[in-house]
């Protein structure tokens, strides 16, 4: 979804609908929007990884 031009499909919306209440969707959409937006500013300027998260293996997934 952050890839410009990304969309969620119909299907994927409809389970998120399906499991969460309106208000929750539109929170999660702002953290997305949020991140994205904070992301691209950073790597536009430069501005290093505070390296806050470690990627995990997911079980049978190898990783990239």
């Amino acid at each position: 979804m952050t890839i410009t031009g990304r969309d969620v499909s119909d299907e994927l919306f409809g389970r998120l609908r399906s499991e969460w209440p309106e208000e929750a969707l539109i929170i999660l959409t702002e953290v997305i929007a949020w991140e994205n937006a904070s992301s691209k500013f950073n790597r536009a300027l430069r501005v290093p990884s505070q390296e806050l998260w470690e990627r995990q293996k997911a079980e049978g997934r190898k990783q990239k």
